[in-house]
Formats: C-alpha cells, sequence, structure tokens
C-alpha cells in the first residue's frame, strides 16, 4: 500500500459516510461544503495539515460568484477580494489597449465582473465552516493511499501519523490535484502536453499602476520577446512570465532576473518582491471523469494554462455538476447513467472550451511577426469595437457560454 512506512502500523476501526471527498483545495472544499449543504454526510480528507496557501488560482469568474452566492459565500468572497469588471490586452511594444468591460453583462448576471481572490481565501472558509457543519467531518494530515470499489460502494484508506483509517461511502469525488493519487489508481488516460517553457511567477507590493498608464487589475500583455500576465489581489500584484526550459532554476529565482524582469517592466530598479515561484504548465483532459463510484474533479480529471483564469473556476463547475447528480442518486437510487452524462457534460466543456481557450489566449500574447498573429490581432480589435461580438466574447470569456454548452449535453 503506497505511504506504509512501518510494518506495526494500526489499522482503526471501519468508518462509514455518504460521500468522501479527497482534497481540500478550492474545488474539494466546495464540493464537501455543497453536499453538506444538501443535507449529504460527507467526509473531507486532505494529506496537509490545512488548506494549501496556493498562489496560483486567484481569479472568481461571475458564473462561479453565483454558486457561491447559494452557499452563503459570495459577500465574503468579494469583501476579501477585488473587483476587477475591466480586464486588458495590451501591447507591449505599442501601448496599445484593448479593453473589455463586464458591466455590459449586468442584464445577465448579479456579478459583471471579476473578483481578484487567492483561491485558499475560500478553500480556507470553507474548511472552517465544515468543521462546524452536522453533516460534515474534516480529516486534516490524512492521506488517501488506497480504494477499492464494488457496485454498491467505495472503501478508502486513509494514512495519518498513527494509523490507517478505513472508510465507506457509496462515493469518492477526488479532487486530489494535478497529481491525483486516485487518478493514477484508476490508471486514467490523461491526455495532452506539456509547455515546453517554465513559467515564473513573481508577486509585489509595488503599486504597478504608479509606473504603467491605464493599468488595470487584470491584464494580459502581448510582446514577442517576454509576454506577460499582470494580475492584482488585495496583497500583492501577480506577474506571470514565460522563461525557457533551459534556463537554470536558481537564476530565475535570483534577484539578477528578478531585478530584469522588473525593471524592464517598471522602469525603476531594486523592486522587492514577497514570492519567486517556478511551476510547469500543462494542457490535459482526462478521458474518463467517471469510473463507476469514484469521480474526478477539477485539476484531478485537467490541467490548462493560466491565461483566462479557468482552471479553478471549471473545477468548481465540475463539482456543482457532480454534486447535483450524487444528490439525486443518494435519494433516488445510484444509476449510471446520471453519472455518464456528468462525465460527459463536463468532458466537452473542458475539452473543447477551456483547452481551446487558453491555448488561443496564449498565443495571443507570444506573438511574433507573423501573419497569424496579426489576424488575432484585428480579431480583436473588431470583438472590441463591435457590440454583439464583444457581448459574446464577453460571455465566452466569463464562462457562460461554457457552462451552457456543457448542461447542453445529453
Amino acid at each position: 500500500m503506497i505511504g506504509m512506512e512501518a510494518t506495526n502500523t494500526a489499522i482503526a476501526e471501519t468508518e462509514s459516510v455518504q460521500v468522501i471527498v479527497a482534497g481540500a483545495g478550492p474545488v474539494g472544499t466546495f464540493a464537501a461544503y455543497l453536499l453538506a449543504s444538501m443535507g449529504i454526510e460527507v467526509l473531507l480528507c486532505e494529506a496537509g495539515p490545512d488548506c494549501a496557501q496556493d498562489l496560483r488560482a486567484s481569479t472568481f469568474h461571475p458564473p462561479t460568484m453565483e454558486m457561491l452566492e447559494k452557499l452563503g459565500l459570495a459577500d465574503e468572497i468579494v469583501d476579501r477580494g477585488l473587483k476587477a469588471p475591466i480586464y486588458h490586452f495590451r501591447e507591449r511594444q505599442t501601448g496599445e489597449v484593448i479593453e473589455f468591460d463586464l458591466t455590459e453583462l449586468a442584464d445577465h448576471t448579479k456579478f459583471p465582473f471579476r473578483v481578484q481572490c487567492e483561491q485558499h481565501v475560500m478553500a480556507g472558509l470553507l474548511a472552517q465552516r465544515l468543521t462546524k457543519h452536522p453533516k460534515a467531518e474534516v480529516k486534516f494530515g490524512h492521506r488517501l493511499t488506497h480504494f477499492s470499489q464494488t457496485d454498491t460502494g467505495v472503501e478508502v484508506s486513509l494514512e495519518n501519523s498513527r494509523d490507517i483509517v478505513k472508510v465507506k461511502a457509496n462515493y469518492l469525488i477526488a479532487a486530489d490535484g494535478g497529481g491525483s493519487i486516485v487518478r493514477k489508481w484508476l490508471n486514467a488516460q490523461f491526455d495532452g502536453f506539456t509547455y515546453p517553457e517554465k513559467f515564473l511567477t513573481l508577486s509585489t507590493k509595488l503599486e504597478l499602476g504608479d509606473h504603467i498608464k491605464n493599468l488595470a487589475y487584470v491584464s494580459y500583455v502581448s510582446d514577442p520577446e517576454e509576454w506577460l500576465v499582470l494580475l492584482r489581489v488585495p496583497s500583492v500584484w501577480r506577474i506571470l512570465v514565460p522563461a525557457s526550459e533551459d534556463q537554470p532554476d536558481d537564476f530565475l529565482l535570483s534577484d539578477d532576473y528578478k531585478e530584469q524582469v522588473l525593471t524592464r517592466l517598471t522602469g525603476i530598479s531594486n523592486v522587492e518582491t514577497e514570492h519567486r515561484t517556478i511551476y510547469r504548465v500543462h494542457q490535459r483532459v482526462v478521458t474518463r471523469f467517471d469510473h463507476g463510484r469514484v469521480f474526478l474533479v477539477g485539476d484531478a480529471a485537467h490541467l490548462n494554462n493560466p491565461l483566462g483564469g479557468f482552471g479553478m473556476n471549471s473545477g468548481i463547475h465540475d463539482a456543482q455538476n457532480l454534486c447535483e447528480k450524487v444528490v439525486h442518486c443518494l435519494s433516488q437510487g445510484h444509476d449510471n447513467r446520471a453519472f455518464e452524462l456528468f462525465g460527459r457534460q463536463r468532458h466537452a466543456t473542458t475539452h473543447n472550451f477551456i483547452q481551446a481557450q487558453t491555448i488561443q489566449n496564449k498565443l495571443l500574447m507570444e506573438h511574433g511577426a507573423s501573419a497569424g498573429q496579426k489576424q488575432r490581432l484585428e480579431q480583436m480589435r473588431f470583438l472590441s469595437s463591435d457590440q454583439e461580438q464583444r457581448r459574446a466574447f464577453l460571455l465566452k470569456q466569463a464562462m457562460f457560454t461554457s457552462l451552457q454548452e456543457a448542461n447542453a449535453q445529453t
């Protein structure tokens, strides 16, 4: 069994619950709290000691805010985040700014803006609520090491520092991240690719708006030499830049390289940073989301580049779709067709929309002098100037279109 380090590890008495959720990130905590709020007994397990302070995801799109509102969480996320109704596609060399304003969707949603807030804020709030919920139990420091399933349920092994806890459930929801142990045990095919370049994220408390004219809280900066993503969250500005895979990590994290990036961006030197992180970026979708009584959601099911802020949001949309079907089957009886529908709906929108759009966003920013790039830039200008096309683009970028298309799958 994975993680067994001592032959005398005790096996605790078997527990039982209706649903086990593995992973206490934003997707797992959302799924667990949604189920508990609908009267389902749920166990949330997490290998770490708490919700990880991950800085990657920081954008909440309007339909996600609508889902959070139903759980009574939207106001707190707005209060702890920043409203970002306007976002920019910027040409670094010419200074051209193509602006999009989500307030044009005020007739479509109560939340015509993005909310910029670190993902761990939501996960922490939900985990705290779960510890007090009568239908929920949270086990931090419990790593899922193995599971088995039958026609009637799932048995999961959770390892902690003292023993192995056995838990039986009707269903297992795996929200255990890109390295999902559940996906590996399922031997589920994870199709796609990994980008050759590395991605470096720097964060700084320097107010970039004082040094870059007309800077929106969300700005995608196109440049043939060094494209950028600039994102404001309450505590810092986050700066995402690509880096060649042959550049050593030590150099990319060095003060010298930090100076190169930030001096070129702001025109000033010796800018202090709060964090410097390197990570690899993938475009992958699991071939199947539903596996009997075990389901993959969020990063366990799909990975994409961060350009557009779709990753965490699409994971929450996975969980919303799945949990509705879990509740139905727990009350009406297990029905494989319901979960097969979940799999079709979420695979289709993840593959056809999320992956395609994030790839397109990256192409727009990393351009050279190609005819294809000139055509993409002209298309962005057209989208910005044409009211009908602009609205369709906003609905797509705000993820309403992907949800509508997913729910139309039968």
